[in-house]
């Protein structure tokens, strides 16, 4: 470990630096962790740097490193990670996500380093693997630090790859709260001519089927049908777009839905947001939900991972079953009819943001972690 008196050296270990919760969190760390104190750099194992990774380099000066991996476990690519934990003298190499972990465990050893790893979410349906139940517990005791986002995602640690609940500590994922000028967002709302009498519904996250946003689209047409005025903002871009743009053709939503597409500050268009929906099939803990929040915007969210360890359901938002169309609309509605509960709601999502949600604390939280 590094003298006492000199700054912990730490590399973060990842698939990239794109758009997502995982990114978002790492970037929280390497820009809010004391420099004095600590010594960030990043190396991506899927071979692209990504949108937050270029504005760590350009703002922050933050060194990142990639390699483009190949399929199965890729030898040239632990050595290559090995190679920059030796020559970067760094003292903690931190995983985020299964796979960076797999890597960074086997290229730390005899490097002197200490692995830390951080799970950020399961994919959907998870499901059991005989290797994991072989290979992890051993990789879990040899490792000096496991990390879950919320005490969902620890359950389905212990449950699906096999590591001991004991040495799992939860750390929930904190932000700087948000802040959006009025003028900007007047400037957003004339530029998707929204009416005063329109309230705004949506959400902002990968289009992708595990998100299902296809849900958001089939809600907005029942609200609709029953006279309510809603605008649905899909905010961001991903696999699934083309799905959901001929759903919403066939729905005829037309000029009651607004996909924007990829946005370089998400947030300015999520302050537009009167209701913030998140019906994913599985959360870990939703960096965009804790955006919202901070804004103090009430969320409706099905009652999947960590989403009910952030939501107080009849306090901050209301949480309904995966998938199910009539329940989820049916708690939107609620939130339309009933504008006081609305109002109050609005504030207690941010005094629950303040209270367990901030950077500050996530940030301390890991400090004690790395030291």
């Amino acid at each position: 470990m590094a003298d006492s008196k000199k700054p912990i050296r730490i590399l973060h270990v990842t698939f990239n630096m794109g758009f997502g919760g995982t990114e978002q969190v790492i970037r929280q760390l390497v820009t809010n962790l004391d420099p004095k104190n600590f010594q960030c750099e990043i190396a991506c194992i899927d071979g692209e740097i990504g949108a937050i990774g270029r504005a760590l380099e350009a703002e922050h000066g933050i060194r990142l490193h990639s390699r483009q991996r190949t399929a199965g476990l890729d030898l040239k690519t632990i050595l290559w990670l090995r190679k920059l934990i030796k020559g970067g003298r760094f003292d903690i190499v931190h995983c985020h996500q299964y796979s960076p972990y797999t890597y960074g465990w086997f290229a730390h050893w005899g490097t002197g380093a200490r692995v830390v790893f951080t799970e950020h979410g399961r994919f959907h349906p998870d499901s059991h693997r005989k290797k994991a139940r072989l290979i992890n517990p051993l990789i879990a005791f040899t490792s000096h630090r496991l990390i879950a986002i919320s005490a969902a995602t620890r359950e389905a640690l212990v449950e699906y790859e096999y590591l001991p609940r004991k040495k799992i500590d939860v750390i929930y994922n904190g932000i700087v709260p948000l802040a959006v000028k009025d003028e900007d967002r007047r400037t957003l709302k004339k530029d998707l001519s929204l009416k005063p009498t329109e309230t705004v519904i949506g959400t902002v996250a990968r289009l992708d089927a595990i998100k299902n946003q296809a849900l958001m689209l089939r809600a907005t047409r029942a609200l609709l049908d029953q006279n309510y005025n809603v605008r649905l903002l899909l905010v961001g871009d991903g696999p699934e777009r083309e799905a959901l743009e001929a759903l919403a053709n066939e729905l005829k939503l037309g000029a009651s839905v607004n996909f924007t597409g990829f946005q370089s500050h998400p947030a300015d268009l999520l302050s537009l947001m009167d209701i913030f929906l998140l019906p994913s099939f599985t959360e870990g803990t939703s960096m965009t939900l804790l955006e919202a929040m901070s804004l103090g915007i009430p969320t409706v969210a099905t009652r999947v991972g960590g989403t009910p360890e952030i939501v107080h359901d009849g306090t901050t938002g209301l949480l309904v079953e995966s998938d199910d169309l009539a329940e989820f609309t049916e708690a939107i509605k609620s939130l339309l009819d009933n504008p006081d509960t609305l109002k109050q709601m609005k504030q207690q999502a941010k005094n629950r943001f303040n209270e367990r949600f901030s950077v500050t604390q996530m940030v301390e939280k890991y400090e004690q972690c790395y030291r």
